[in-house]
């Protein structure tokens, strides 16, 4: 009853549901589900061939600000690669011990990755990249090529078992997962340019970088190779590679001789596409050299012009 003496009259009661009503709000609620269902499902099952139009992604990011959780073991013996890996490499047979040994640090979608897996069946290559969509695209990709030789010959269906991929901040983690003077073959097709003088720090090949590549290289035969299409920046690899004392750059008839420098300029995605737009393309490779052949020692290291040293005027830097 309210203050002023009238009556509220209740409100009048829901008209009963009809069987009718009920069955289509029943169908409605299954196909909601249906719908929840197909959103969490994957773009593309394991075994089947993904389409890379599902997986685009941004060209590059910057790797020093990129601030994804990656998981990474305490020491290279705390990871085991035949766990997610290779389950089915075939030198597990023989009881060796499973570690790749050829990395495609920013593989992109895997087109040299997989190319080397049947290039090199003896080694065990791994393709290294930080966008997520893109290295589950070519997990995917090795996946279904394995299925897909599931039913030929024992030594076909060996194909691509020695491949894989794996999602890291190369430019952080690798001493993390290999051993040093383990890498027979470092690549680094076509990386971000980063044309910005404040950002060549975020360039793939650096001084500091360097040293770490050639902690991981293989004394007196690993190799580093590096191909872009921007003059610029291979001037940038050879000046950087070139003041290394561990590092001696190859003859052009030295690279003839290695089937991967033109595997290198030809099978990656970024290569076709600078085929197809007749533009250049500028590769170097270096050889990691033993200790005793560079001579290398605490008088010589920091002597003028090797490895980047120059002389400073600046009397505050100790300079003349």
């Amino acid at each position: 009853k309210l203050q002023n003496g009238n009556t509220t009259t209740p409100p009048p009661p829901p008209p009963p549901t009809s069987p009718l009503q009920e069955k289509k709000e029943e169908e409605e609620e299954k196909d909601d589900e249906k719908v929840e269902k197909v959103e969490k499902a994957p773009i593309t099952t394991d075994g089947i061939m993904p389409q890379k139009k599902f997986y685009r992604s941004r060209a590059h990011c910057n790797p020093l600000s990129h601030n994804d959780a990656f998981d990474y073991p305490i020491e290279p013996s705390a990871f085991d690669w035949t766990v997610d890996h290779y389950p089915n490499h075939p030198d597990l047979s023989k009881n060796k011990v499973i570690q790749p040994d050829v990395l495609d640090v920013g593989c992109g979608f895997g087109g040299l990755t997989i190319q080397l897996s049947t290039l090199l069946p003896q080694n065990t290559i791994l393709g290294i990249e930080i966008r997520a969509k893109v290295c589950e695209y070519v997990r995917l990709r090795i996946v279904a090529l394995r299925k897909e030789n599931q039913s030929s010959t024992q030594q076909q269906q060996q194909q691509y078992e020695n491949a894989s991929v794996m999602r890291s901040n190369a430019m952080k983690y690798l001493p993390h997962y290999f051993r040093p003077n383990s890498i027979s073959k470092l690549f680094f097709c076509f990386p971000d340019p980063h044309f910005k003088e404040k950002n060549h720090r975020r360039r793939i090949i650096s001084e500091r970088l360097l040293s770490e590549y050639i902690y991981l290289l293989k004394p007196t035969h690993g190799r580093l190779y590096c191909v872009t299409d921007v003059e610029e920046l291979h001037l940038w690899h050879v000046k950087k590679c070139n003041a290394h004392p561990l590092l001696r750059k190859l003859s052009d008839e030295e690279m003839k001789e290695d089937v991967c420098v033109e595997t290198m300029r030809m099978v990656t995605e970024e290569g076709k596409k600078v085929e197809r737009a007749g533009a250049g393309k500028y590769y170097a490779v270096y050889e990691r050299i033993g200790v005793k052949e560079g001579a290398v020692h605490a008088k010589n290291f920091f002597n003028e012009g090797e490895f980047g040293v120059v002389r400073s005027n600046n009397k505050k830097d100790g300079g003349d």
